[in-house]
């Protein structure tokens, strides 16, 4: 029976891959403290079903390419985070650029002139 494990995806922009995140809890063996770890894992995605901020569950499975030996096996929670800024951004007006104010043109200042005629 293959591994399993859970994590939350941090990047789906490559093709069939995505990158997902998995923490676990570990006590110190000397100062019973408790610490978080976290790993990284390459996760083959056929469908290219998962976004970011999904979390997911993965199953082990032979090697598909030099870092992917994981695969997605189901979505569990779908990242609520995208769904909100897609419709934030979708309520929000369109502002106009401001129109830019016409430069006058400035006279050559004396010193300018004087600089002038003493290179000829």
């Amino acid at each position: 029976m293959a591994r399993k494990l859970v994590g939350v995806v941090t990047s789906d922009v490559q093709d069939k891959t995505i990158t997902v995140v998995v923490s676990r809890s570990v006590t110190h063996p000397i100062y019973g403290k408790r610490y978080t770890v976290t790993k990284k894992f390459a996760v083959h995605d056929e469908k290219n079903a998962a976004h970011k901020g999904d979390k997911v569950e993965m199953s082990e499975t032979r090697p598909i390419s030099k870092n992917k030996s994981w695969k997605l096996s189901k979505i569990l929670e779908t990242g609520h985070a995208a769904e909100e800024l897609k419709d934030e951004t979708a309520e929000l007006p369109v502002k106009e650029a401001p129109k830019p104010k016409a430069v006058k043109a400035e006279k050559p200042t004396e010193k300018a002139e004087d600089k002038a005629e003493e290179t000829k």
